[in-house]
């Protein structure tokens, strides 16, 4: 009984703080963290998280970062490779040092410095793109390479974290050169593997009415699938969820295929997982002069400004005007999906602590806000003619 309470509360909650902050012109991310917030035992204490609802919550971060996968077309990198290099390395490696120091600057264990330095050094693409896009600024030299040098940075940190698991917390022992052949021998053979698998399903089926039902659960089949071999594998579920939407990124070509993909993820599954989030962040570590309300401010200002500052730096490297590099600058800066995946395995694995959730909660909520504002404002300043194609 307990169990469906508590699964009702939260879907009363995400379908109540959505309305109310797309009234308010706010983003989706926050109104569900800060709903958690309220609901969990730091606010008023009415949403007690069990096994069932930490186990949807799990599903829903397979499914937000196999849909950040799909975001990524590889086919899109050949044009701008070199530029696209050059920024992700810049925009990777200045966040990277800034993130570890300031874990070290706080006293933090080597390894949340590590952990800490991946954080940085991704960004998201789920903020990204449709902020780009709202400025017509998708199909520019710049809306490419600025996409194009997020999702390398984004798979770049979940390489690193793959690593960093593989050395401290291993769910199997494999030497790691055997691990990573193993690792890519398998996402070669699901992208030659899944084309193939989906014809012989089609030629098993009568029904063509059946198409796109099939189609969905032939994809989530796949997805859970995938996340069992690389669990026996050895590799975190989030991870295999992203690499499995990284391959299937080219094979999805059916737009409404695509829409229901995206219903099931974010009509249930993810909002399930962003509550508990806010559930498990101690807000209250931030109304106290303390270490934990110190920490926050660095890592808010630290990430921002580095980001910005290499950004910038990367976009004036590739020959960018100055407003275009400010703008490459500041749409770098939202965190969200790689950001509260690595914090919620650290967190599950005791890598990091209640402080480093809070700060990082915290992180989000302002660049997923301010991000797409500056997005918004900076772009206007840009005379769209002298933008290269």
């Amino acid at each position: 009984m307990f169990e469906y309470l508590s699964f009702f509360i939260i879907l009363l909650v995400s379908v109540f703080f959505s309305a109310l902050f797309n009234r308010l012109h706010l983003p989706f991310v926050i109104a569900l963290i800060i709903g958690g917030i309220l609901i969990g035992p730091y606010g008023f204490a009415v949403l007690e998280i069990n096994q069932t609802i930490d186990f949807i919550g799990q599903i829903g971060l397979v499914f937000l970062m196999f849909i950040a996968g799909t975001e990524v077309k590889l086919s899109g990198f050949a044009k701008d490779k070199k530029n696209i290099s050059i920024i992700s390395i810049l925009n990777g490696f200045i966040p990277f040092a800034v993130g570890s120091s300031i874990a070290i600057a706080f006293g933090l264990q080597p390894i949340s410095a590590i952990l800490l330095g991946i954080i940085f050094i991704s960004s998201s693409v789920a903020v990204i793109i449709p902020s780009i896009e709202q400025t017509s600024l998708l199909k520019t030299r710049l809306g490419r390479e600025i996409i194009s040098s997020t999702i390398i940075e984004d798979i770049i940190s979940l390489i690193l974290l793959s690593l960093v698991l593989q050395k401290t917390n291993p769910l199997a022992h494999l030497p790691l050169p055997l691990f990573y052949t193993l690792l890519i021998i398998i996402l070669v053979g699901l992208k030659t593997g899944i084309p193939k698998m989906e014809k012989l399903f089609n030629l098993l089926r009568k029904k063509k009415k059946e198409l796109f039902d099939f189609e969905l659960r032939l994809i989530v089949m796949l997805l859970i699938g995938v996340v069992v071999i690389f669990e026996l594998l050895g590799l975190h579920p989030i991870i295999a969820g992203f690499f499995t939407g990284l391959v299937l990124s080219e094979t999805i070509k059916s737009k409404e295929l695509k829409q229901k993909i995206h219903a099931i993820s974010y009509g249930l599954f993810i909002p399930v997982f962003f509550i508990v989030v806010g559930a498990e962040t101690n807000i209250t570590l931030l109304f106290h002069v303390n270490t934990a309300l110190f920490l926050t401010i660095a890592i808010i200002l630290g990430s921002f400004f580095s980001k910005f500052i290499s950004g910038y730096l990367a976009g004036r490297l590739v020959g960018f005007k100055c407003k275009e590099s400010i703008l490459m600058g500041v749409a770098t800066t939202p965190q969200l999906s790689t950001t509260l995946a690595v914090v919620f395995i650290g967190l599950e694995l005791g890598l990091l602590n209640d402080s480093l959730l809070t700060a990082m909660v915290a992180l989000t909520m302002f660049t997923t806000f301010i991000g797409p504002l500056l997005i918004n404002l900076i772009s206007q300043k840009i005379p769209k003619e002298s933008l290269a194609k």
